[in-house]
């Protein structure tokens, strides 16, 4: 199942860098979800940064963001330390939520074809509806994009 723009996106709980993450404990606000390949890599780091130079911005429209990847909690802790993240990040180590989201796509990678995420980024209303999403995301200028997009619901 791959979720649809205008459906309700059924509650989850998943461990995030912040302890349990609930999407029913987010409920009330708009959400920004952002899917990521691996920690630590050159498109990855960047992405997360624009988001982080970004929270403020999504703050004011009451917008929270979250980021996820299928790397591990540990991982998770480094990666936001270095960065200095604002937002927490998930672990879907058993690929739930990009299952959930559709996110998980055969790529080719080095000349050789692998399964991973493809770089994705969902926005929910503050309902848990699916209202916006970017698939296949080039990182430079999508953050605008999405808080373009993150207005529209305030």
């Amino acid at each position: 199942m791959t979720l649809k723009i205008g459906e309700l996106v059924p509650d989850f709980s998943a461990p995030s860098t912040g302890g349990q993450f609930r999407l029913s404990d987010a409920r009330g606000a708009p959400l920004l979800i952002y899917f990521y390949p691996k920690d630590n890599t050159s498109g990855c780091t960047a992405e997360s940064k624009d988001f982080a130079q970004a929270h403020d911005r999504f703050a004011q429209v009451r917008t929270r963001i979250i980021g996820v990847s299928r790397d591990s909690i540990k991982s998770h802790e480094g990666f936001k330390q270095k960065l200095e993240l604002p937002f927490e990040l998930v672990s879907d180590p058993d690929e739930h939520l990009c299952k959930l989201f559709g996110v998980i796509k055969n790529k080719t990678m080095y000349g050789r074809p692998v399964r991973g995420i493809e770089r994705s980024t969902f926005l929910l209303d503050a309902q848990g509806v699916l209202r916006h999403e970017w698939r296949d995301v080039k990182v430079p200028g999508h953050v605008d994009q999405t808080l373009a997009a993150a207005r529209t619901l305030g």
